[in-house]
């Protein structure tokens, strides 16, 4: 098996081929160029070199063309003809294949259901993706850790809801160990989630949660399996878009193991309409996504942002992708020739020609390249013709997506949503025991923490007993309830009452309902 993947060469004109080195792949690279300079293809030879080194590759589909992968090209197809004479032109035998694939949708209908608890989501990509204003971010931040203390699972936004009602609630108690909670917050959180579960973003929480080992698998080949996300629908809620990869690419930070530099890396992640990473984005966010790009290469993870212009993507994280594909850049107003010469000086200088006019010349599937060579230098840039793709160009036939989608052994794991004892059942159960002790006359007795979650901290601010340890006394003081003990007490003082009855109706089911 080859060290390196083969990206194209050239003719008369053209530099020497160009090939990137594997055990570079993971130092992260950039696809640039403007509409219709053959971005796309690019990213479908990449993904097929690396499938063909045994790297299993991820990759956004936003136009629907890279399913093809999964079908061999064909002598018929309009464009044989040019990309038999491209490949003669650059000394390449081009052999019609087709490569190993998984279908992947958020939404479930055109590939399997791909899923983030709220939990693993968290408070700062959950902000982001919410819109919220730095009041209602604390606010959020304030349910997390309560559902930390409290043992109240977030999976799924009714969960999440829950918890906000019951914030909203409880708010002077909650207030008083977290700082103020302003029920007007809560509301505009509320919205904007009932906004997300609008653009379909239910389907995107709960359980199964994708397990990032099924995104590393290889054929019985040994060929990297190609995982292909459906981006199509999701590409209309551009931020969920946008929060979602970045989640897989912060998940794949945390849980993979330090490997150093690895002969070939373990992944590449395609970040397809990168510029939507950034759009608007808090330094927060942009200084997550810096510290994901610098570190992660030594998880042996590759990531290569896709998007026409290289000024889209902020310098601090420009600077760390060391393997470039720039198509063309038109420049018709003074900003885009801006652009156009601030590209071209990212690039190291060819003494045969100058790099702005060739970014600005090359047609369609031709491209300027550079690519670390050994001991990790850039490469002298080259006008470079990007080899013709081995599978199909274009959509894969429906019904070939379906039998691919059956067959696959990722639709027993994935197909059925599990929805277990979480946040939302739990505080259900809380208020309907309440009720039950208030119809009794009897006040309502503290919960105490599971046993098997001994290790969690509890609400007022000690460690949890361990399993038969003696329970400490615990002084009688209005500023010292725990939050259990604070809502079924307001819980009490509420039944009978038109409030009282609104409460119960919210946490028995009805106000919790998604919308």
């Amino acid at each position: 098996m080859s060290d390196a993947v083969f990206v194209g060469g050239g003719g008369e004109g053209y530099g020497v081929p160009q090939t990137l080195l594997l055990k570079y792949g993971n130092r992260h690279g950039l696809i640039a160029g403007a509409t219709g300079t053959g971005k796309t293809v690019t990213l479908q030879v990449l993904a097929e070199e690396f499938s063909s080194a045994g790297v299993p590759v991820f990759a956004a589909d936003v136009k629907g063309d890279l399913s093809g992968v999964a079908a061999a090209g064909s002598a018929s197809h309009k464009l044989h003809e040019p990309f038999l004479a491209r490949a003669k032109t650059i000394g390449y035998e081009l052999v019609y294949e087709q490569f190993p694939i998984t279908f992947w949708d958020v939404f479930g209908t055109q590939g399997h259901p791909i899923r983030a608890t709220v939990a693993e989501m968290g408070p700062l990509l959950l902000s982001r993706l919410l819109e919220l204003s730095e009041p209602q971010e604390g606010v959020l931040n304030v349910a997390f850790r309560l559902a930390d203390e409290e043992q109240l699972p977030l999976l799924d936004l009714k969960d999440l809801r829950a918890l906000l009602t019951f914030i909203a609630e409880n708010s002077e108690d909650i207030g008083r160990r977290f700082g103020l909670v302003a029920d007007a917050s809560v509301g505009a959180i509320q919205r904007q989630l009932l906004i997300l579960e609008n653009q379909g973003a239910t389907h995107m929480f709960g359980e199964p949660a994708l397990d990032l080992t099924d995104l590393m698998r290889t054929d019985e080949t040994g060929r990297g399996m190609i995982n292909v996300l459906a981006a199509d629908k999701l590409m209309q809620s551009p931020r969920l878009y946008a929060t979602f990869l970045l989640w897989m690419l912060s998940e794949l930070f945390e849980n993979l193991p330090e490997i150093g530099d690895p002969e070939k890396p373990k992944l590449v992640f395609f970040f397809d309409e990168a510029h939507l990473l950034f759009t608007d984005a808090p330094k927060a966010l942009v200084s997550k996504v810096e510290q994901v790009a610098r570190l992660i290469r030594s998880k042996g993870v590759g990531v290569y942002f896709i998007t026409q212009n290289p000024a889209d993507v902020p310098e601090v994280i420009l600077g760390q992708l060391g393997n470039r594909v720039q198509h063309a850049l038109r420049a018709f107003t003074g900003k885009d020739q801006k652009d156009l010469a601030k590209a071209a000086e990212t690039y190291r200088p060819n003494p045969r020609f100058k790099i702005d006019e060739a970014i600005r010349d090359v047609g369609t599937g031709e491209a300027v390249t550079s690519f670390l060579e050994n001991k990790g230098i850039p490469g002298i840039a080259e006008r470079t013709l990007v080899r013709p793709p081995k599978s199909q160009l274009g959509p894969l036939d429906l019904a070939l997506r379906a039998q691919i989608i059956a067959a696959s052994p990722m639709t027993a794991k994935y197909a059925t949503a599990i929805d277990r004892d979480s946040a939302y059942e739990r505080l259900r159960g809380r208020a309907a025991s309440a009720a039950n002790d208030a119809a009794q006359g009897a006040e309502p007795a503290a919960r105490e923490p599971d046993d098997n979650l001994s290790h969690a901290r509890r609400w007022d601010g000690g460690t949890a007993r361990q399993q038969g340890s003696a329970p400490k006394p615990k002084a009688s003081s209005g500023r010292s309830d725990s939050v259990t003990e604070a809502f079924t007490k307001s819980f009490v003082r509420q039944i009978g009452t038109k409030t009282g009855q609104a409460v119960v109706r919210g946490i028995l089911g009805s106000l919790f309902k998604s919308r």
